[in-house]
């Protein structure tokens, strides 16, 4: 049985408060400490109200703590935030007494070096690394190796390397194929290009991507997640591959992937005879 349990909160929104409040006296009521802030030792599980934004802020750390995560939503599309306020007790006591489904998801190493090879930041990604130009930058021309071969150059607004997890996200707003999150593959997807050969490309998770920018003058940006990110400069070199084991994303009782799916993209909800 859990005895502490970490709560985070989407910030500004009362929607959000007032279901965290039921949350928090729903595990009081069964004697579980509650702990907010930074995931500490000895929160053994981290429980996430608010939208997907607001789990991905918080990924990154229960990855590297190796916490289950349960995503209550209370925001805005929730792919990752699955759980509905009316199965949220349900899914709390599953939690506690830990007799919950998890999903194992894949995640992204984000190294980003200087021209001499040197390290110059390393970031955790669940949904995508993206490159993208300014808003007043002109196209940008980005040099794509997968492991040791040359892939190609693209030219356009950018570069989305995304997760299974992430293709629901903004690979999807650009034009990258759904992919179910239990395959661990690496996709990317241009943003806006100039050629229109230049499409999606689904590659193992066991590849190593390396990517630079050619001839930075403009504003050139890495994001990470829509959480972090840094600008990039003449030189640097972003190296993704995958990290070694799993998000531990807390299940649904009651919906699986399709179930979300249909719902969140707004697909026929008859459901014809089997």
């Amino acid at each position: 049985m859990l005895r502490r349990i970490n709560l985070t909160v989407k910030e500004g929104s009362l929607r959000a408060k007032d279901v965290a409040d039921q949350v928090r006296s729903f595990l009081r009521a069964r004697g579980v400490q509650i702990g907010q802030g930074p995931i500490g030792p000895e929160d053994q599980a981290v429980v996430v109200v608010g939208g997907d934004g607001t789990l991905l802020h918080v990924a990154a750390d229960a990855f590297e703590k190796k916490v289950p995560l349960l995503g209550i939503n209370a925001g805005g599309l929730g792919f990752l935030t699955e759980v509905h306020t009316d199965e949220m007790e349900e899914a709390l006591k599953r939690l506690i007494d830990e007799s919950f489904s998890l999903d194992e998801r894949m995640v992204l190493c984000v190294e980003v070096e200087d021209e001499r090879g040197g390290p110059v930041s390393s970031y955790t990604a669940l949904n995508e690394a993206v490159i993208t130009k300014g808003a007043l930058s002109k196209i940008i021309q980005i040099d794509t190796w997968a492991d040791d071969s040359f892939l190609t150059t693209y030219r356009g607004d950018g570069l989305i390397v995304s997760t299974a997890t992430g293709s629901t996200g903004y690979n999807l707003s650009a034009g990258g194929p759904i992919i179910h999150p239990g395959l661990e593959v690496m996709v990317l997807t241009p943003i806006c290009p100039f050629a229109l050969s230049a499409r999606p490309l689904i590659l193992s998770g066991s590849s190593l991507i390396r990517i630079k920018v050619q001839d930075i003058k403009d504003e050139v940006c890495l994001d990470i997640d829509g959480q972090v990110g840094m600008h990039l400069l003449k030189g640097h070199v972003i190296r993704i591959s995958r990290k070694p084991g799993f998000l531990k994303l807390v299940k649904s009782p009651h919906r699986d992937y399709f179930t979300i799916l249909r719902e969140k993209l707004g697909w026929t909800r008859a459901i014809p005879p089997y």
